[in-house]
Formats: C-alpha cells, structure tokens, sequence
C-alpha cells in the first residue's frame, strides 16, 4: 500500500516541495528560487510558466533525495501563498504575469473603497479588511489599465491552485484561500453575488471556480505532469490549502487553545475558534482547512523577508550566497554574528515595511539611530528585531479578542534560526515552541494529503501522528524588560514619522 506523501509550497520567494512518511518524518526536500519582478514600482509579479518549472523541478528532485518509488506515493496536496492573482484563459494557459501578495499597485483603488465605506459594507460578509494584494482590488485595477487581461482570462486561482491545476488539468478554487480574498462570503463558505457587487466587480464571476476543500480529491497526476515531476501518472491530488492554514497544521492547531506565528514573507500570527470573528479591528477572518473552525488572523507583508532583501542588497558576498544556496547558509551566518549582541537601549531600530506597513499608513522601511560605533552585526540585530517588533503590533491586536496564550508556535523561515526564535521569546514574554521539520508548509500540506488518501480518519488524528515540537525557547525576563523600551521606542517612531509619509 502506498504510505507516502508529497507536500509542495509556493511561497512569496522559494518553490518548495518534500516527501513524508505516513506519520509526518521527512524524507527528502528541495527548493526552487522563484524570481519577483519588479517592472514598476510597487508591482510584485512571477512568470507563471518557470514558477511552474521550478516546482517541477524541485518535486523531481526530492523524490530523488527520498530514494521513495514514485508508486509508492499515497497523495499529493499544495499550500502557497494566499492572495494575489493567477489568472488563465479558456486553455489553461497564463494571462499575463502571476501577481504576489506583496503587490501594492491598486492602492489608490482600496483607498477609493475605504473612503466610501465599501470595505465595512461588505465586512458582515467577508469578515476581512481589505488591502491592495487581494485579487478584488487587483481585478479592479486590470480592468481599468489592462482590459485585455481581463477579456481573455476564463479562471482566477491562488498560487498553489496554479500548480495543483498544471498537476492535474483540473480548474478548482480550494475553500481556505478563496476565503481570503474578498470574493465570497465568508461567513456562510460560499460565493456570494452581493459581495461582488459592492466592489462593483459583478462581471468577475465567470472567473470563480468551483469550490473544493483541502482534504477533497480534485483530480489525479497526468501523464505530462508526470513526466515533468517524476511522479507517477494517476497519484491522487487534494484540495490543498492556505500556507496560513498548513503552517497551523504542521504546528498541531486543531482547537481553539494554539496559537501560531508564521514568520515568513508575511508576518502572520492566528488562532482558530468555531465562530467567525467580524471585527473592523481585525485584519481577516478565513475559514480554516479542518471543517467547521474559522481562523482569525493579524498579518502584513513585514516578516522575514526583510532580512532576505537586506542581505541580498547590502551583503554582496552573503547576498550572492543567498542566491546561490537558498536562505539556510546565509541565516546560520547571520545567527552567529547577531548571537553575542545584547539588546542596548541605543542600538538602532529598523522599521520593516520594505513590502508595506502594518500602522494604518503606506509607511516606508528604515533605519533610525546609527552611529559610527555600529557594526552590520548591529544591523542585522536591529533587522531581526525590527520583524519581531512587527509581530508583537499583530499580537496586540489579537489579544483585544482573546487571552493571552500560555505558549506560541513559531514556523516560517525565522522559526530555524534559534538566535530569532529566542528573541521572539524574549520580546513576546511567552514560551516559544518550534515544530519539528524543516519544510512545515509543506508538512501542513501533506497533512490534508493523508487525510485524503484515508491514511487517518480526520485531521486531528493525522496531526497527532505527523507533528511534533523540536525544541522550546523559554523567555529571559531582563531582557524583556529591555524589549519592552525599545518596542516602545519603535512605537513612538513610527508615529513620529507618518508626517514624513
């Protein structure tokens, strides 16, 4: 019987995939860079066509590292990021360039909304702000500058529906993403024709798929995937999900009492209830992969890839490393250079809002307090910092909706770094836990697979069986104290500089 499965994760700037045993141990993993183009300012696009080769490539790949017979693999499901835009015509081929969810083009477009009011006319509906990388504001702009796009497109998906349709010919829309989008309404799980219409959008609704969920077989590996992949011709294929809702799978969240911290590109921090939370003080409610949970979530584009960009602009010699090897090498280097720094009242602060701000307004990153003295050791730290910061903002808000949690899960690629983690701990003033694995997107996601493929009757059988912490990162009070000034200082200058903005 197969036993094995496949996870793949389209992230904001890697293509990953891994195979797993039955009960969640990896067994071989691989990475594909994917290249953001950046045409104009504030566009963030991928070519849809080599985002697919790569996540080709890297499946292929650690199939190979696996030693795992093809035939030997029970199911296949995707995550990736959620929002932006992936459009393709009546042929399945891609429309024009895919869009990321760090994209701020129609920004003029969700001020128009906010102004009017739509955004809270619509909100008992989507339960969710609304902001320039959802694919309402994004279908919004290309029907007023690029019409033709629009004309030709027959389908809208997310990142991962992409590759689980050029895996399978199937055009599907899975639940947990589309409900992140603006797009239907959130609150019943189903598309909703009057939310389309107050963002005056109601010709957009031939593009919306069918709707499946994660654990939903949508169609089987083809013989062309196939021989691209290396999988087998005929492997099943689930729904898939979120990377929101993978992370929080991969961290064991099947109730009510975890929460999650997704240090990514996206600084994300969530918690699931049964109830949908409807709030204008909360960023998005979506609904969760596990059947009947919505999860509620605080997020921006202010998260770890902050550091990537610092390194890759400012450290020729590590940013070529980067580029060459993936984030690990580089993230070890910058753990040891931050590690023997202690948090001082005068170190610099960075503000991280290279891809946009979490304070209400399009703040800009930067760094403020440098002097002579400071090494790029500093630098670094402050950078680190600067992301936890960002997160703490979110956290803040949450806890306005719920208790304060007795411990916090962290993934993303900040969650390898122990340097990072224990500075998450030590801001935060809880204990930080990190899930075992080095791809937990894409455990999460080979989570909805097993369920799928009837290895385990629900989800919660199946994460007991496939997670488990690595290790835990108790927080150092005195330097919480010391934190705890600097996040006000960090505060202070951010309001001190929306003038400036």
């Amino acid at each position: 019987m197969a036993r094995y499965l496949v996870g793949i994760d389209n992230g904001g700037t890697v293509s990953k995939a891994a195979v797993f045993t039955e009960d969640g141990r990896e067994r071989g993993a691989a990475s594909r860079r994917v290249e953001v183009l950046e045409p104009r300012p504030g566009w963030s696009e991928r070519d849809m066509d080599a985002m697919w080769r790569g996540t080709a490539e890297a499946v292929r790949e650690a199939l190979e590292r696996s030693g795992v017979d093809p035939a030997e693999v029970a199911a296949v499901a995707c995550t990736g990021h959620g929002n932006g835009l992936y459009l393709i015509d009546a042929q399945g081929r891609p429309v024009r360039n895919g869009i990321n969810s760090t994209d701020s083009r129609a920004a003029e477009i969700v001020a128009c909304w906010k102004e009017e009011g739509v955004d809270l006319r619509a909100l008992p509906k989507t339960a969710q702000c609304v902001w320039p990388a959802q694919p309402n504001a994004l279908l919004a702009w290309l029907r007023e500058h690029e019409p033709q796009s629009v004309e030709r497109a027959a389908s809208l998906l997310m990142a991962k529906d992409y590759t689980r349709f050029r895996l399978t010919g199937e055009v599907r829309m899975e639940l947990t993403d589309m409900s992140g989008t603006s797009l239907m309404n959130v609150v019943e799980e189903r598309y909703d024709d009057e939310v389309l219409a107050l963002f005056d959008l109601p010709e957009m609704r031939r593009l919306l798929p069918p709707l499946v969920r994660s654990a939903d077989l949508c169609g089987r590996v083809t013989a062309e995937a196939a021989a691209q992949t290396g999988l087998a011709a005929g492997t099943p294929v689930a729904g898939g999900m979120f990377d929101i809702d993978a992370c929080g799978l991969a961290s064991g969240c099947v109730d009510g009492r975890q929460f999650v911290i997704v240090a990514g590109t996206w600084g994300n921090n969530q918690y699931i209830a049964r109830e949908p939370l409807v709030d204008r003080g909360l960023f998005m409610t979506s609904c969760y992969s596990i059947p009947g949970w919505y999860l509620m979530l605080e997020g921006s584009p202010t998260g770890a890839g902050n550091l990537e960009w610092f390194v890759r602009e400012f450290l020729a010699e590590k940013g070529e490393l980067l580029l060459q090897a993936g984030a690990g090498p580089v993230l070890g280097w910058a753990d040891a250079a931050v590690a023997g720094l202690a948090p001082h009242e005068e170190d610099p602060l960075f503000l991280p809002f290279l891809y946009g701000s979490n304070v209400g307004y399009p703040a800009r990153g930067c760094l403020l307090g440098l002097t002579s003295r400071h090494t790029r050791a500093d630098v670094l730290r402050a950078v680190y910092e600067g992301c936890v910061f960002a997160h703490n903002t979110h956290l803040q808000r949450l806890y306005a909706f719920r208790p304060r949690p007795e411990v916090v899960r962290l993934t993303g690629g900040a969650a390898r770094s122990a340097v990072w983690a224990q500075m998450f701990a030590d801001v935060l003033q809880v204990p930080v836990e990190v899930p075992e694995g080095s791809e937990l997107g894409a455990l999460g996601a080979a989570v909805a697979a097993a369920v799928a493929a009837g290895l385990y009757p629900s989800y919660e059988a199946a994460v007991a069986a496939m997670t488990r912490v690595a290790r835990r990162h108790e927080p150092n009070a005195a330097r919480g104290e010391v934190y705890a000034r600097r996040y006000g200082r960090y505060l202070q200058a951010v309001g001190a500089l929306r003038g400036v903005w």
